[in-house]
């Protein structure tokens, strides 16, 4: 066998060992919660975690946070985990960039104080008819939309809940539920045109 062969095959078996190490650990937390096990993925995963949420552009404080927020998901929800889909550490920074989107997410809406009080203008007779003809013309599209498209909409849009939540719910993979909705979006933006 040649050394360059030879290099990558003790490569592929190293690595196929470390995950097999860390797919042990997971399982080890999802049937036993077991803490020692997870206190290993936390020393390990926790400072990459928050290095690549900096690297991404997370504040430190951010990074932090979010990082907290990955390790304790990984604890509840390490049942989850499927190693036929993902590497554990695949599966660890999905979170984390998912978890990120969410705080930035939440970061961005104004909080209550911040909102305008006291009588508002009544607004434009027009403006109101139209709205409602947008909102008709809108719900008939989305009636109209397959059904496991129109599912994944009314989750994500109107029960509020992030893609990983829908993936979680349903079981299906991220990316599907990815494609279905921006299928059904690119449906709804050409119905309302």
């Amino acid at each position: 066998m040649p050394r360059r062969q030879e290099r990558r095959a003790k490569t592929v078996t190293v690595m196929d060992k470390t995950e097999a190490h860390w797919v042990a650990r997971i399982v080890s937390i999802a049937q036993h919660q077991d803490q020692k096990a997870f206190a290993e993925v936390f020393r390990h995963f926790a400072p990459r975690v928050k290095a690549f949420l900096i690297k991404s552009g997370a504040d430190q404080g951010l990074a932090e946070e979010c990082m907290q927020d990955v390790m304790a998901t990984l604890w509840h929800k390490a049942h989850m985990y499927d190693p036929s889909r993902a590497s554990v550490a695949t599966w660890i920074f999905t979170i984390a960039r998912n978890r990120k989107i969410d705080l930035l997410r939440r970061y961005a809406r104004p909080e209550p104080e911040d909102l305008p009080w006291g009588p508002e203008q009544e607004p434009d007779q027009a403006d109101v008819i139209a709205l409602h003809q947008e909102s008709t013309k809108l719900a008939d599209a989305i009636r109209k939309l397959p059904p496991k498209q129109r599912e994944l909409i009314e989750r994500a849009y109107f029960g509020d809940l992030t893609h990983s939540e829908i993936a979680a719910e349903t079981g299906l993979p991220l990316g599907t539920i990815k494609s279905r909705i921006r299928l059904a979006l690119e449906r709804l933006r050409h119905a309302m045109s």
